[in-house]
């Protein structure tokens, strides 16, 4: 496959993924759709081969992870917030009111524990996978899972004493 048809094989059947993790890493829709195009920009205009549709997939997932990260160290993304996020990132997602309050702490976490957590339980990697995905130690992710996963219970069950609802179902 030639670059054209590599970007735009890859955008029409990952950029609903892409997406969905830019959108889960940075909060924000407009910036997500930005980050979108930014790694398919990428995929474009850098010479990439691939051993198979996963070995695509965890590099475009790799690449939406690392802009992300550099959209939230920028100076505009600390300083800038839209009123319309809420309206707009509800359409990402057609989930229930639990599910967006669960997607809601989990992008509380910090990063680390988000990361790891979005991967595994929403993407479904393995720990195995999200170790090359993220560049750690299979031991260091398998760590990070479950104690992301701790500090999501507490907050969940914290939550819950204090509004007396349950949103907690198997973590």
């Amino acid at each position: 496959m030639n670059n054209d048809s590599t970007a735009l094989y890859a955008f029409r059947k990952y950029g609903n993924t892409v997406l969905r993790a830019a959108f889960a890493f940075c909060g924000s829709y407009a910036e997500s759709e930005d980050i979108v195009q930014d790694v398919f920009l990428s995929l474009h205009t850098s010479p990439k081969t691939f051993n198979d549709d996963e070995h695509l997939k965890a590099w475009l997932l790799r690449v939406t992870i690392n802009k992300c990260k550099n959209l939230r160290r920028s100076f505009r993304f600390s300083r800038t917030c839209s009123i319309d996020e809420l309206e707009q990132s509800e359409a990402i997602y057609e989930i229930s009111t639990e599910g967006r309050e669960l997607r809601r702490q989990i992008s509380e976490l910090p990063r680390k524990y988000a990361e790891v957590i979005f991967l595994y339980y929403y993407e479904g990697y393995s720990i195995k996978e999200i170790a090359e995905i993220t560049e750690k130690n299979e031991n260091t992710v398998g760590s990070l899972l479950k104690r992301g996963r701790e500090k999501l219970r507490a907050e969940l069950e914290k939550e819950d004493e204090s509004c007396g609802e349950t949103i907690i179902k198997t973590l």
